[in-house]
């Protein structure tokens, strides 16, 4: 497949290197990285191990690309308002265009440019991070759930499972996107928000201080109550286990705090604010969740 990948931070360049090592014809959309990429290829580390893969092409120009069988959208959520200049010389009357972007909102928006049934959303239960300009470093690959951006089951999410899977990743498909992004978010409003509210810290320390540890606990419930209100309910196995995963991830620095840290846009409305809203809506009360949404907000606004 030509394939194009669209942001080359850590998951970008991560399933970039992967199914260019499968074979096939990966073109990396970079803002920054491209001559980087273009010169020295992708370097991928994961657990002591290390390869470089080359791609096609590397390139801050969407046009030289031209329309691909499949487009993989990385960027974070706040450059989504880029997506028609980003995506459309890529589109073709029968691209897939897959979203592996954190929370909510992103197949709506990019089903403001193709048809719905040619959108997939992807989640990442993962645990990466970019080291350097096309340096990718992993300690848990984990998986990716994939879901049609409407209704059950499709062609399209089945082509995109194929092709990851044939990759060597764990992709499975999953019956309901707002299921699975609810999942997601079990871990993202917990972690990536307790990292910034609680002074730019690892999840190690969060899982360390017993107020925090608790909070967790309870923005992970009302993630739970607004999902099972919207009739997309998971079972408390699925709490203990974030909390398993989370050990195992060791001093890790979630995206959402690298951003922070690094004065760039935090995806607030994509994570917390959009989930929140719909809960709202659901008739849900999230306290714990509201107060973490202004905690957020008012570091970033003292951020300057």
């Amino acid at each position: 497949m030509k394939i194009a990948i669209v942001g080359t931070g850590a998951v970008g360049g991560w399933y970039a290197a992967l199914l260019a090592e499968a074979g096939h014809e990966v073109h990396c959309l970079a803002r920054s990285d491209f001559e980087t990429i273009r010169t020295h290829g992708l370097t991928i580390r994961n657990k002591g191990t290390e390869r470089v893969i080359r791609v096609t092409s590397a390139t801050p120009d969407a046009t030289s690309i031209g329309p691909c069988d499949l487009v993989v959208v990385t960027i974070k959520s706040t450059s989504n308002k880029a997506l028609p200049e980003l995506i459309s010389p890529l589109l073709g009357p029968n691209t897939l265009v897959v979203t592996l972007q954190n929370g909510m909102g992103n197949v709506e928006a990019l089903a403001k440019l193709l048809p719905a049934e040619r959108i997939v959303a992807g989640l990442c239960f993962v645990c990466m991070n970019r080291l350097a300009p096309a340096v990718i470093d992993t300690s848990l690959a984990g998986y990716v759930r994939m879901a049609a951006s409407t209704g059950p089951i499709n062609p399209a999410v089945e082509t995109c499972v194929a092709t990851f899977a044939a990759a060597g990743v764990d992709c499975q498909a999953e019956t309901s996107l707002e299921s699975v992004l609810w999942k997601k978010l079990c871990w993202n409003i917990p972690f990536n928000g307790l990292s910034i509210a609680g002074g730019c810290i690892t999840t190690d320390l969060i899982l360390a201080n017993p107020l925090l540890n608790e909070r967790a606990y309870v923005l992970m419930k009302e993630v739970q109550a607004a999902a099972v209100a919207r009739g997309h309910g998971f079972e408390d196995a699925h709490i203990k286990r974030q909390f398993v995963v989370t050990v195992g991830m060791g001093p890790y620095r979630p995206s959402s705090l690298i951003d922070f840290v690094e004065g760039r846009d935090v995806e607030v409305a994509g994570i917390w604010g959009e989930p929140l809203r719909r809960g709202l809506a659901a008739g849900v009360k999230m306290p714990e969740t509201e107060k973490l949404v202004a905690e957020i907000k008012a570091r970033i606004a003292a951020r300057g």
